[in-house]
C-alpha cells in the first residue's frame, strides 16, 4: 500500500503530514509513505490513499468523497489544485477509489500520530 502525503514544510499549519512520515514509516514498514510534491504525483493511480491537512474537521478523519476535500467555493489554492485534479481523474474514469486521511489544521503532533496509527491499522 502507498500513502501519498501532501503538505508544505514551510507553512506550520500545513506541515504535519510531512513531518510525521518518518514515524509512520517506522510503525508501518510495509506501507510506502510518499512525500507528494504536487497533484501530478498521483495522476497515474486508480486507487489513491492520501494524507493531508484538512480544514473544518475536529479529529483525524477518513474521507472517501472527493467533494468533501473542497466542498464549497471558498477553499485554498492548494485544495483547489488537489481537489480539481481528483475530480478530473474521476470524471475521466481514471480514479476508481479514493481515501483521504485528513489531519485537522492546528492539531497536536502526538494526538495526530496516535489517531493516524489507529486509522491506518484499520485500513491496512
Amino acid at each position: 500500500m502507498r500513502i501519498y502525503c501532501f503538505g508544505n514544510r514551510m507553512l506550520e499549519q500545513d506541515s504535519l503530514p510531512l513531518l510525521l512520515i518518518p514515524e509512520l514509516q517506522k510503525e508501518f514498514p510495509k506501507i510506502e509513505f510518499i512525500e507528494a510534491n504536487s497533484p501530478d504525483d498521483i495522476e497515474d493511480q486508480s486507487e489513491i490513499n492520501l494524507l493531508d491537512t484538512v480544514k473544518g474537521i475536529a479529529s483525524v478523519t477518513v474521507l472517501t468523497n472527493i467533494d468533501d476535500l473542497c466542498s464549497n467555493r471558498s477553499c485554498s489554492l492548494h485544495d483547489f489544485d488537489l481537489g480539481m485534479t481528483l475530480k478530473l481523474m474521476q470524471k475521466m474514469g481514471k480514479l476508481k477509489k479514493i481515501r483521504i486521511i485528513g489531519i485537522p489544521i492546528g492539531y497536536g503532533r502526538n494526538v495526530a500520530l496516535s489517531e493516524l496509527k489507529s486509522i491506518i491499522k484499520q485500513i491496512e
